[in-house]
């Protein structure tokens, strides 16, 4: 069978396999979050007050916990100590917000407390924003323009994207690890179906950072192949 340059079965490989996964973990987590997001807490508290609650517990004092109208766009920005959190995820009293609030000031507590892989995460974050912006130029110009140079070019860029999502990993892992606990702990959500609940919404979204590392392995390793059926 006949393929485009660069488009292979290398391609269907390194890139094909890694986007089916990626779309799967997406799904897996859009439906945990709409599934739990229906379910209401026993606690009867909002995503904002779950994370300033959390935060007080931790004598954590100078993180704002501020809302933003990006669905799933909940984040913790260690700059401007800003927990972000999604409308339905601050305004809402249900299992999932709850799971996704925690989640999020866990990233808050880390800070706090120095974890380094966030501290290493923080350093390489303006390294990883330029290699982002330079691929979509050095993937075309390589790919169609079949400039060798620029294929070089991606493969730095790629490992360094792939190392970003490598300390990504157990960066977001101990997020979600530190959530469930201090959930339970406060007793904001209760054992049996809440728990399972928070679960479930927090594995799923770990899946997309798994297939976050694997789409970035996919990558660089189809460009390698492709830079060796070059030589």
């Amino acid at each position: 069978m006949f393929y485009p340059y660069g488009f292979g079965n290398h391609w269907l490989l390194y890139i094909g396999a890694p986007l089916i996964i990626g779309i799967w973990a997406q799904i897996r987590v859009s439906g945990a979050f709409s599934k739990w997001g229906k379910v209401r807490a026993s606690s009867n508290i909002t995503g904002a007050e779950c994370a300033r609650e959390i935060l007080q517990a931790a004598q954590i004092h100078d993180v704002d916990v501020v809302e933003t109208n990006d669905f799933l766009g909940d984040h913790y920005d260690p700059t401007g100590k800003k927990l972000c959190l999604s409308s339905n995820v601050y305004n809402t009293p249900s299992v999932a917000a709850l799971g996704v609030a925690a989640h999020e000031t866990g990233h808050a507590i880390q800070h706090a407390k120095a974890y380094a892989p966030l501290k290493v995460r923080m350093a390489i974050v303006p390294v990883t924003m330029v290699a982002s912006q330079m691929l979509p130029f050095v993937i075309f110009g390589g790919i169609f323009f079949h400039i060798t140079g620029l294929i070089t070019l991606g493969i730095y860029c790629y490992t360094i994207l792939l190392a970003f999502q490598l300390i990504t990993l157990p960066v977001e892992f101990d997020a979600s690890r530190r959530a469930k606990i201090i959930l339970q702990q406060m007793g904001i959500v209760q054992p049996g179906s809440e728990v399972a609940g928070v679960n479930k919404v927090l594995n799923a979204a770990a899946l997309t950072y798994v297939a976050a590392f694997i789409a970035a392995l996919g990558n660089l390793l189809w460009l390698l192949s492709m830079r060796d059926r070059r030589n």
